[in-house]
Order: C-alpha cells, then sequence, then structure tokens
C-alpha cells in the first residue's frame, strides 16, 4: 500500500476506502473467537442464542468496547498494519489508541439506516481542525464481508462538505417546514449530499480511515437473514490531548485487560498509554510493581 497516495487522500477527501486491506490470516484468529462476543447469523435469526435480546430495538446495542472478552479481537486495533497506517495519516510516530470498539448488527434487530454526521462530539471536547497535526483518524474496519444489502458506511468527500461550519453536525435527506427548528440547531437538511456519498462496501479485511470533520452514515440492511461484523477505532498524535472518547483507566481491572497486556508488546502497550522505555516514570519500585499487578508481563523492556 502507497502510504502517501493514501495520506493525500485522507487530507483532500476526508476518508480513503482500502478493501481487504487486512489478510486473511490477520482477521482468522479474531474471527475464531468472534461467538465469545456475539451470536452467529443462525444464532441470532434462529433465536438459538440466549444473547439475542440484547441487539433488539438500538442501533448502538450491538456495540462492545475495549478490551473485549476475545484477546484475538483486543489485538487487532494495536496490529502492526492498523497501526502504521494511523501513523502515516497522522504525520506522527508518536500516536494514541483513544478509542476502539467492536460491533454487531443483525438484520431487522434494528433500524441501522442513519442521517449524515460528523462524530466530533463524542470524540472531541474542541471541534475538528482542518490542520493535518490536528485531526485525528477514526477507523471501520470490516471482520467479515459487507456488500450493500449488510448496511456499509456511506461517506460524503469533504471537498463537498468544506464549508460546512460546526454545527448543525446532523443533516437529513429530506426537508420539512420547521423540521429543523424543532429539532435544534444541530440538525438541518442537506438532500444534495446524500446525491454525492459514496459507499464503502467491501470485503472483509476492508479499512476505511476518516477523519472526525468527514460527513457519513451507516445504512440499513436488507439481506434475509443477515448480519455483520466490524470495528470502530480511534486514533490520534500523543500530544492532541482533547481528542478523548474513552479512558482506559476505567477498564483496567477487568479481566479482559490483564489478558491484553500480557499478550501486548511494549510498543502496543504504549498506544494506550504506557510510558516508553527511558521514561523518567519507570524505575526499579515502578517495575517491581508492575511485576505484581501484571504477572504475565516482561518489563525487562523497561529497566
Amino acid at each position: 500500500m502507497d502510504l502517501d497516495r493514501a495520506r493525500t487522500d485522507w487530507l483532500e477527501q476526508g476518508f480513503v476506502m482500502l478493501p481487504g486491506y487486512l489478510p486473511r490470516e490477520v482477521l482468522a484468529p479474531a474471527l475464531a473467537e468472534l461467538e465469545l462476543m456475539f451470536p452467529t447469523a443462525a444464532g441470532f435469526h434462529e433465536g438459538t442464542d440466549p444473547r439475542r435480546e440484547r441487539f433488539l430495538g438500538d442501533e448502538f446495542a450491538g456495540i462492545d468496547t475495549f478490551p473485549f472478552a476475545s484477546t484475538e479481537v483486543s489485538l487487532l486495533p494495536v496490529h502492526r498494519l492498523l497501526t502504521d497506517l494511523a501513523r502515516g495519516l497522522l504525520g506522527s510516530d508518536d500516536i494514541r489508541l483513544y478509542g476502539a470498539e467492536a460491533w454487531a448488527k443483525y438484520t431487522g434487530a434494528a433500524d441501522y439506516d442513519q442521517e449524515l454526521h460528523r462524530d466530533y462530539l463524542n470524540h472531541t471536547v474542541l471541534v475538528p481542525s482542518s490542520a493535518p497535526e490536528f485531526r485525528q483518524v477514526e477507523m471501520f474496519v470490516f471482520l467479515d464481508d459487507v456488500p450493500e444489502d449488510l448496511g456499509p458506511p456511506h461517506l460524503v468527500p469533504t471537498t463537498e462538505t468544506k464549508d460546512a461550519p460546526a454545527t448543525p453536525n446532523w443533516f437529513s435527506a429530506k426537508a420539512s417546514p420547521g423540521s429543523e427548528r424543532q429539532r435544534g440547531r444541530f440538525h438541518a437538511a442537506r438532500p444534495d449530499w446524500y446525491e454525492r456519498e459514496v459507499s464503502a462496501a467491501g470485503p472483509a479485511g476492508t479499512v476505511i480511515a476518516f477523519e472526525q470533520g468527514t460527513f457519513h452514515r451507516g445504512t440499513g440492511m436488507t439481506r434475509p437473514g443477515g448480519a455483520r461484523y466490524s470495528m470502530h477505532l480511534n486514533y490520534r498524535r500523543a500530544d492532541a490531548e482533547w481528542g478523548q472518547r474513552v479512558g482506559w483507566a476505567v477498564r483496567s481491572h477487568e479481566a479482559a485487560w490483564y489478558r491484553f497486556v500480557s499478550r501486548a508488546t511494549p510498543s502496543q502497550l504504549e498506544l494506550v498509554g504506557f510510558p516508553p522505555a527511558g521514561h523518567p516514570y519507570w524505575t526499579a519500585e515502578t517495575r517491581a510493581g508492575m511485576t505484581l499487578r501484571y504477572p504475565g508481563l516482561d518489563v525487562s523492556h523497561w529497566a
């Protein structure tokens, strides 16, 4: 993959689509453990999986947040292919993973068709900046094939929306008298943007990288008995501290976190906030404490 070309597309149009970017052998360990997290298509639609009720009625009910019950799925957001892509797009080697979700959707479980919107309202305490050094990168990662009838995201190139102010943030496909006033200052209508949106349908391993100022939306699922599994990953430069989605410490005493730490490399742990080797945090005292907290962790890297 040409990282320079990908970065140019990302900067100029707000997104880049990379069909099949993650090879099957990278996805295979995660797919083998996916049932630890979600029902299969058959388990959901035939009603044999007792977890089925969780996914009904709410388009966001199928989201699990890192760290996951599957350690192999937890290791995907810190995989070299994805972090190299994030570093290339952000133009920095010093980056952080600031959000990671896995998402299962099932035909008929909920209405997954969304309005065009930007994600910045829950990704930063500020507003999007067009300056490359202040952008944040989001990625949709397809764990299986996502053709058009399984609800791929649609995106609008920022060349079409570059003059959009910070608000409104949600835009409907149809305008109706008084509707925007009733829904508040964050909603409006731009039917012309829907005519220019691009489908991100693609095979398993596809990565759609976009920035938080890019308008996009989820689309409805129509395939009978359908299911789709994907991830939503978020990266930023280390010094862009205003880019926030979750604080990892709140999850760091869960069993899934300890399993992740025992499997991750030191460079992967830096993505979630571990200080690098040579940082003054690392002393005999803190290394001894880390050995007690994480018995599976080799602290010799930080000696």
